[in-house]
């Protein structure tokens, strides 16, 4: 036995020897300490030494925990166990954190005889609490813990966001005081239990009420956690209110026309896609109106004029329409309606209920002023059966309307699918090329601080031998629709780096040539090798040729985001024109490989008038910054325009405040002129 005792003993010694745990005990009565080795890896100081002076264990105490003994002492006095924290200071100067729990033993008459005390080293859990700690308070996102419905903890960033001035207002408070109950069962019913080993991590957006009663929205994720051993969901979250209002903004933008308020192109689209995949066998008529004689207006009085008389098109074809149909604006001058469930009879009352509400004048700024619209009807299923089919025929028929002075004409085959002024430029179009009728015109991009150029955009023009100059909105859609963009583009590229490369030679080197891509050419298969050929055959760097894209690409955004990506690994340039006339998901535009962004001239010419406008400007400008895009402002014309810009942070713009589009000659003397008083060396 006393053998099997001396194994036993042994055994435990090399326990004690083996483990980063200290053991204290002290028998009051006999006054016999027995201490295990362990505190020398605890301490740092050999054992012997603490039987040497009993008082060590104090002395080594970090001053500023000293505190913590008085309370130990009652407690232990009072016979109850007892666990203190404390920080000791090693021989080495190295500080760590101890955690002491003591055990005291009294005799039946109270009093203290024996004492046993466990210590073990912590540092590195306290250091890690610390740590963690540090992070979640200096977050500027919410971090919370929410238990049993009420709040169990909760940072600063936290209770500001909610509106408290301290914990002490939200700590304890229910859950349901700043969520509804719904959302709280939904983030309870998809996070699980951990009981049950579902730890699923969940990501909600919702609207958060504030103290004082204000609604914020915010986007949170939560997770399932342990908290003080009871089930909890720790949740991490931040104020999202202003992204949401933009998204909104932006969405309006992408589905409403901004000037007018009604549904725009593509809403149109989608709106008639739908009715068309649920007919049902109804028939349906779209109309096309197009506005007489509204360019002379805009050319004459200015586009502010034109926009208010725009707005009053847009009320005066409600009036007519009444509830009756679908109205739209496709851009400039050009509105869509839808009419369902109609016959050609009702379809000929509506149109002519339009033309009287434009038989009398429209007044802007005390003037009078006379509009008539030309109107095209095509009719479902007689004249198509698809949304691209009925638009076109209703627009062909509208051409022929506006040739024959008719106000409105319904589409018939024999029209051929094109009126006689689309076939007369289609015919003069493909010969404008080879006969070097069309030219390139140049507009300056200047710095808004500054005025100095920072970039150049090539405008095409087509002057025709008997109608003078055409009118771009005019040639452009056709050429896309008739498929001649592709070579127009390819020459309009071309051109632009042979005279950017001319401009180089002549000493002019720190801006870049913009060009105008459409859908068309962009789609085109052999898009990249043409642009790299221009570029090797020119001798031109990528860095000196943007792309001005539109936001229609985003309508095919897989296709679109390899192309854009190859692009870009070319180094060419690539921005967004007309921003905020298309659709821009943010979830794919946050993504594009894109360096700027042209706020389209519909948003600048009415900043000042209108506060939306001004609103929406703004908006985009932020989004642009927030995006670490460029941002130019097209159409500047004022300074008042130039200082708002200026203002809330647009750097970049161009427009007839500056110069309005001019040939090579004069963009050369416009490029020396601008030098000179900027005192550059050629």
């Amino acid at each position: 036995m006393d053998e099997e005792l001396q194994v036993n003993k042994l055994k435990l010694k090399n326990i004690f020897d083996t483990l980063d745990v200290a053991i204290w005990s002290h028998d009051l009565k006999s006054d016999t300490l027995l201490i295990t080795p362990g505190i020398e890896k605890l301490y740092g100081y050999s054992y012997i030494d603490f039987y040497k002076d009993l008082e060590l264990w104090k002395k080594v105490i970090y001053p500023d925990d000293l505190h913590v003994l008085s309370h130990r002492e009652k407690k232990l006095a009072a016979g109850e166990t007892v666990t203190s924290e404390y920080r000791i200071i090693r021989p080495d100067g190295e500080v760590r954190w101890i955690q002491d729990r003591g055990f005291p033993m009294l005799d039946k008459n109270g009093k203290f005889v024996d004492f046993n005390s466990v210590l073990f080293d912590i540092t590195d859990r306290k250091e890690s609490e610390d740590r963690y700690r540090s992070l979640v308070e200096m977050s500027p996102d919410l971090i919370a813990v929410i238990g049993s419905k009420k709040v169990e903890y909760m940072n600063e960033a936290g209770w500001r966001l909610v509106g408290a001035s301290s914990p002490d207002e939200v700590i304890g408070e229910s859950a349901l005081k700043f969520a509804s109950s719904h959302i709280i069962k939904t983030i309870r019913k998809k996070v699980g239990r951990i009981d049950r080993g579902e730890l699923e991590r969940v990501r909600v957006e919702f609207q958060v009420k504030r103290l004082d009663g204000e609604p914020i929205d915010v986007e949170m994720t939560t997770t399932p956690i342990l908290y003080e051993g009871r089930l909890a969901v720790q949740v991490v979250g931040r104020d999202i209110t202003e992204r949401k209002k933009a998204e909104k903004t932006i969405q309006h933008m992408a589905f409403y026309d901004t000037l007018t308020g009604l549904p725009n192109r593509n809403r149109f689209r989608h709106y008639l896609n739908t009715v068309l995949s649920n007919h049902e066998n109804k028939i349906l008529a779209v109309l096309f109106l197009d506005l007489d004689r509204f360019k002379i207006i805009n050319d004459t009085k200015g586009h502010t004029v034109g926009d208010f008389i725009l707005q009053k098109v847009a009320r005066r074809l409600e009036m007519a329409v009444q509830n009756e149909g679908f109205i739209s604006r496709q851009g400039g001058d050009e509105f869509i309606i839808l009419l369902e469930d109609i016959d050609k009879e009702k379809v000929t009352e509506v149109a002519r209920r339009i033309l009287n509400e434009f038989s009398h004048s429209l007044e802007v700024n005390n003037q009078e002023f006379y509009v008539t619209p030309s109107i095209g009807i095509s009719m479902y299923p007689t004249d198509g059966t698809d949304e691209e089919t009925l638009i076109k025929n209703a627009d062909t028929a509208m051409y022929l309307a506006k040739e024959r002075g008719n106000n409105f004409c319904f589409y018939s085959s024999n029209l051929n699918g094109i009126s006689i002024r689309k076939m007369e430029l289609e015919n003069g179009l493909r010969k404008a090329l080879e006969r070097g009728q069309l030219m390139l015109y140049y507009q300056p991009q200047v710095s808004l601080l500054t005025r100095e150029i920072v970039g150049i955009e090539a405008l095409i023009r087509w002057h025709h031998p008997e109608h003078g100059f055409i009118a771009p909105s005019e040639f452009i859609p056709l050429a896309e629709e008739t498929g001649l963009i592709v070579p127009i583009g390819k020459w309009v590229i071309t051109e632009a780096c042979k005279q950017r490369k001319a401009w180089e030679k002549a000493g002019y080197r720190d801006f870049p040539i913009a060009v105008n891509v459409s859908v068309r050419q962009f789609e085109d298969d052999q898009f990249i090798e043409y642009i790299l050929e221009v570029l090797d055959d020119t001798g031109l760097a990528a860095n000196q040729l943007e792309l001005e894209i539109t936001e229609s690409i985003m309508q095919n955004p897989e296709n679109s985001m390899i192309i854009l990506n190859q692009l870009k690994e070319l180094g060419v340039m690539l921005s967004i024109d007309d921003f905020g006339t298309g659709y821009s998901s943010l979830s794919y535009l946050k993504h594009l490989p894109i360096d700027k962004i042209k706020i389209d001239k519909s948003f600048v010419d009415d900043l000042l008038y209108d506060a939306n406008q001004g609103v929406m400007v703004k908006t985009i400008i932020d989004m642009g910054l927030n995006l670490n895009f460029t941002v130019i402002a097209e159409g500047i014309e004022t300074e008042e325009q130039l200082s708002f810009l200026k203002k809330n942070g647009c750097r970049i713009g161009q427009g007839y405040l500056f110069s309005k589009p001019i040939p090579t000659e004069q963009m050369d003397e416009f490029l020396l002129y601008t030098n000179r008083k900027s005192g550059i060396p050629i």
